[in-house]
């Protein structure tokens, strides 16, 4: 089943399950997203991609450069393991692993999660791939993708059990659009996604596709 499939089974479930007035509040604050137009300063397509140096759900340093060494990359920015869309997303990423290492193509996942949580969100998923930490996002917004959740919303969240403080360590509710680059050796962007409606994802088969012409190329 596609990724599109099981999020747009999920919605079903989400229409009867949360209440009109909260789904109400979440669609308008996507709108008002969407027309600030966001995604306009995403890193695009050609462009070369940030260095970084982030933990791990270990705590160990992983950088750019040791990823790189071993094959092009396929790296998703998530919200957070709070986020039922994202959960969807690692594990239709995850489903495809095989694929992706018979390729020699390498795959993270990066939030702006504490390690700790980070853990939880790589075990609840049953993840095989590597899963950072992007304190304070620091590396989404050199990659353009950072927005502070509208206010209204936050209320709304801590009624939902949802506790983004908590998860990374900080107030500033600063999160990062759901993105997917795809990133070749020597660092240049040929693929990107990013979508400021967080329930539209990239579609893991389309991003498989994309990092196998690159090792194939």
């Amino acid at each position: 089943m596609s990724l599109k499939s099981q999020i747009d089974a999920f919605e079903v479930q989400k229409k009867a399950n949360v209440p009109s007035d909260i789904l109400n509040l979440m669609d308008i604050t996507t709108e008002k997203l969407i027309a600030e137009q966001l995604n306009q300063h995403a890193l695009p397509v050609g462009a070369v991609f940030p260095d970084f140096s982030l933990p791990n759900s270990h705590g160990e340093t992983v950088t750019l450069s040791q990823l790189l060494d071993k094959g092009p990359l396929v790296l998703s920015f998530y919200r957070g393991g709070w986020c039922p869309y994202c959960n969807l997303e690692l594990r239709a990423l995850n489903a495809l692993k095989d694929e992706f290492a018979k390729h020699h193509v390498q795959l993270v996942a990066v939030s702006p999660q504490l390690p700790d949580h980070s853990l939880s969100t790589e075990q609840q998923n049953e993840l095989a791939f590597t899963v950072l930490s992007d304190v304070e996002n620091t590396l989404a917004k050199a990659c353009g993708l950072v927005f502070t959740l509208d206010e209204r919303l936050i209320p709304v969240y801590k009624e939902l059990g949802l506790d983004i403080p908590t998860a990374n360590g900080d107030n500033s509710y600063e999160l990062p659009l759901p993105a997917t680059y795809v990133i070749d050796k020597d660092r240049t962007v040929q693929y990107a996604f990013a979508k400021e409606d967080y329930t539209l994802r990239a579609e893991p088969s389309d991003v498989l596709n994309v990092a196998k012409g690159l090792q194939n190329a």
